[in-house]
């Protein structure tokens, strides 16, 4: 219990780093707090002190933090949205901290009724690093795609063919009008095939715990996770779930490994079938992450040049033997009947940045 009681304020701290990097020194600032608190014997220590797991691969920080976004975004806690970035350009962590701190205090069993939940940020900026891997199928297979993703959260990645794309040196614009920009400090070459036009015949994705995109409690829930001083990314996640919510997208309710066993049996006998995924293999049991690898793989040795199949990644470079401390996430293209593999790029968890891979 000593030891757990050390871990969640370094977890905090942590943390910390983590989003000041990103671009995000007000949930810096408050993962600080809740680290200062914790220590001090406040009410974070009493909401958390005994957290039975690791409370970095939980996420407990943004647990908390998405947990004071959502009282501030529902209305819950006036006095606290106040004190927040959307009110006040000029917050002061001095002038929150007390004001979240006291909201935490009178809101206890609301507060770890919510922290049981994992968060969720259905990032749709991955995109931009899974792109040049979708267009290089496009170009290649001149067949119709079917998608299957992973992990989906809330299933906005499906959209990823309907998104506009620019950077410094390219630019892709969505084929229809789309209020969804995506963009990125892309520091390698513009991808090829930018010309390419994906003939998307069918999308599929599961979570263990979806949003229901109908649901305003839900799209509320996964709003709240987003950092609350990050405008661009809270703008633009409100503009894909309008998206989505046009265009019918929709995420099953099942364990990935079960579904893609179910899925990969009855994928088409004619044309290119499709697994991706971002940022979801670090949080199953290493043998499920193994059982999915090997399943991809088995199905993979059965593709044909009339039903290939495809494995698009945005996971963790340690994943696949890379350095294990690093924090970077890679970009991996794996096709079949061939069985050839790529490394596209790399970059931060939210690909803010994206570099050359092996770099």
């Amino acid at each position: 219990m000593v030891q757990q009681r050390a871990a969640i304020p370094a977890h905090f701290r942590e943390q910390a780093k983590w989003c000041r990097a990103l671009g995000s020194p007000f949930t810096a600032d408050l993962c600080l707090a809740f680290a200062d608190d914790f220590e001090a014997g406040g009410i974070v220590a009493g909401l958390v002190s005994d957290w039975p797991t690791n409370p970095r691969k939980d996420a407990l920080a943004l647990r908390l933090a998405g947990c004071l976004h959502h009282a501030v975004l529902s209305g819950r806690a006036p006095e606290l949205a106040a004190e927040y970035p959307d009110q006040r350009e000029d917050w002061s962590i001095r002038q929150v901290w007390p004001v979240a701190r006291d909201w935490l205090a009178s809101e206890g069993d609301w507060v770890c009724a919510f922290l049981k939940s994992p968060p969720q940020t259905n990032e749709t900026r991955r995109c931009i690093a899974l792109l040049p891997g979708f267009l290089e199928l496009a170009a290649i297979y001149d067949m119709p795609m079917h998608l299957l993703e992973l992990g989906a959260s809330a299933g906005l990645n499906q959209n990823w063919d309907r998104y506009s794309y620019t950077a410094e040196t390219w630019q892709r614009p969505a084929p229809s009008k789309s209020d969804v920009l995506i963009t990125a400090d892309w520091q390698l070459g513009p991808p090829g095939h930018l010309d390419a036009r994906p003939q998307v015949a069918s999308r599929a994705a599961c979570d263990l715990s979806p949003f229901d995109l109908s649901d305003a409690d839900d799209v509320l829930r996964l709003k709240c996770y987003t950092w609350a001083d990050q405008t661009e990314r809270l703008a633009r996640l409100d503009a894909a779930v309008t998206l989505a919510q046009k265009t019918g997208i929709a995420v099953e309710k099942a364990d990935a490994a079960d579904w893609l066993v179910r899925r990969l049996a009855e994928r088409p006998a004619h044309g290119l079938t499709v697994v991706f995924h971002s940022v979801f293999l670090i949080y199953p049991p290493r043998e499920v992450i193994a059982s999915i690898m090997s399943m991809v793989a088995e199905a993979g040795a059965t593709a044909t040049p009339e039903a290939p199949l495809a494995w698009l990644c945005f996971e963790s470079e340690a994943l696949f033997g890379g350095n294990r401390s690093s924090p970077s996430m890679e970009t991996r293209l794996q096709t079949w009947p061939s069985g050839q593999v790529k490394t596209l790029n790399r970059s931060d968890g939210h690909a803010t940045r994206i570099m050359p891979a092996g770099g």
